[in-house]
């Protein structure tokens, strides 16, 4: 049979676990017309959720996004069992239980002797190995992954993986019912991570290193990833959210899934507030303070009034800025003793690009050149005179931009989140765990950013990108910002980063 065959022949999902995840999975198995038998191993657990699925139904029809005809007849289909390992016929389980390896393992041996042969298994774990898991059975070929992402109907990505032993039609007939379900299907491999939450490490593990080396602080770099690359979210805002007990595990599973790679390096910094029961949102503190689950955040500093001091950049498009709102400029081949320096470097810090200029360091800030129409980052030195600085802040404040200072470092901030995230993703897909249009779609539906990481960096410039990751490694000697050789080969051959070019395959 072949995949779309079996996807639409598919009647009858069990759904194992009726926790967040096993909640929504059934709600839109049955509400694309599957019955959905629901069980767990708290049987009130399951009246429970039958009743809430049923709720949220009645609620969308509310919302004129069913009709109530629909609602009843979805209900319908929701089948409470009584027991996991009942006998009663169906096409698919999916288990959605505790992230618990020998607690999987068990449940699918005892599946596997109470249901035909003909019943595919499917786990949505998260974090534990597919193979692994399907061990248990004395048939693995039937075994896959489906990863959902919470809120399931909402998330509309899901990540099918293969086992090492999965039957090889498997993977695309779930990556059919997928579509059927009304979600978007991306193939990831059987590694730590899978697709989302290893190309995820980019910008969490960056932002915790820029905390580790006091650059700025977690309020800074959240609004710099906001304003500046566009996020729904910052990475300290993030991390409150899922909660340290899920992140700094996870940031460790796949560390040492990976062997110590040193661009998945975990931060000391989680592993302390996790101790310390700094979780998040859920516990009322993280990287934040939370009251009636309202974020607390330190206000923005106002900007100093203007000093009329004249400004010098390595930028025109930064001076004309500051001139069409009155700024005084100079525009000469170096600046005047009175000048206030702003540099602009890719990769490097602006006190090292002074240094290499011959420039006066006491004149001189950085101005990161990602900054937009929205945001502007300012970053002084020690050498920097404080009186500069403030000057410095009070002429960019005054194209309407907000201004957020941080000390000056190699790469500044956006650049360095930037460069991580895109960097990430290019060794996924130079290893091949993902094709770079299931990478780029899998991240922009999952995590929210405004492009895919690839696409992302094609449109920086992946020779931009390669500056900034190679100036980075040379300032810190920091194996993590080695260059990819995805990403090296691409920008040396002028091909793009979302494209795989020519493989030995197409030779052959």
């Amino acid at each position: 049979m072949l995949p779309g065959e079996w996807a639409e022949r598919v009647n009858t999902v069990r759904v194992i676990g009726t926790g967040v995840m096993g909640r929504g999975i059934a709600q839109i198995c049955a509400a694309a017309g599957i019955t959905v038998q629901l069980a767990d191993a708290r049987h009130e657990a399951v009246e429970s959720a039958v009743a809430e699925i049923g709720r949220m139904y009645h609620k969308l029809a509310g919302k004129g996004r069913m009709s109530a005809e629909q609602a009843e007849a979805a209900t319908g289909r929701l089948v409470p069992l009584s027991d996991p390992l009942d006998p009663a016929d169906c096409d698919l389980v999916v288990e959605a239980v505790r992230e618990d390896l020998d607690t999987k393992r068990e449940l699918f041996a005892g599946l596997e002797r109470a249901l035909p042969q003909r019943t595919v298994f499917a786990t949505n774990t998260s974090s534990l190995q597919v193979t692994s898991i399907a061990t248990a059975l004395q048939d693995p070929s039937r075994l896959a992954g489906l990863h959902f992402f919470n809120p399931v109907p909402l998330m509309r990505l899901v990540e099918v993986i293969p086992g090492a032993r999965t039957a090889a039609d498997l993977p695309d007939a779930l990556t059919e019912l997928v579509r059927r379900l009304g979600h978007t299907p991306v193939r990831a491999t059987d590694t730590p991570g899978f697709l989302v939450n290893h190309a995820g490490r980019g910008l969490i593990t960056e932002a915790l290193q820029i905390l580790a080396e006091d650059l700025a602080l977690p309020e800074d770099v959240d609004r710099i990833a906001r304003d500046v690359l566009g996020l729904r979210m910052g990475p300290f805002e993030l991390m409150d959210l899922t909660a340290l007990d899920v992140t700094h595990p996870a940031m460790e599973s796949i560390f040492s899934g990976y062997y110590g790679d040193p661009r998945l390096r975990p931060s000391p910094i989680t592993r302390s507030r996790l101790e310390a029961g700094l979780l998040g949102r859920k516990t009322g503190e993280g990287f934040y303070r939370y009251e009636d689950g309202v974020k607390q955040e330190r206000p923005e500093p106002a900007a100093p009034e203007p000093t009329g001091r004249p400004v010098w950049s390595d930028d025109a498009a930064l001076l004309d800025a500051l001139a069409e709102v009155g700024s005084p400029v100079e525009r000469g081949e170096e600046p005047s003793s009175a000048a206030i320096v702003l540099l602009t470097p890719h990769g490097h810090s602006a006190a090292s690009a002074a240094l290499s200029a011959r420039l006066p360091a006491q004149q001189v800030c950085g101005v990161d050149p990602l900054s937009n129409a929205t945001r502007c980052t300012l970053t002084v030195h020690p050498a920097t005179d404080r009186d500069m600085a403030r000057a410095a802040w009070a002429a960019l404040a005054a194209t309407g931009r907000a201004v957020t200072i941080v000390r000056d470092g190699p790469g500044m901030i956006a650049q360095r989140l930037l460069a991580s995230i895109v960097n990430t993703s290019c060794f996924i897909a130079e290893q091949r765990l993902a094709t770079p249009e299931d990478i780029d779609t899998a991240v922009r539906l999952a995590l929210g950013y405004p492009s895919g990481p690839l696409e992302w960096g094609q449109q920086v410039g992946p020779r931009r990108v390669l500056t900034i990751l190679r100036s980075l490694h040379s300032a810190t000697g920091d194996p993590r910002y080695r260059p990819s050789r995805w990403l090296v080969e691409r920008a040396d051959l002028g091909l793009p980063l979302n494209e795989t070019g020519t493989a030995v395959a197409d030779v052959l």
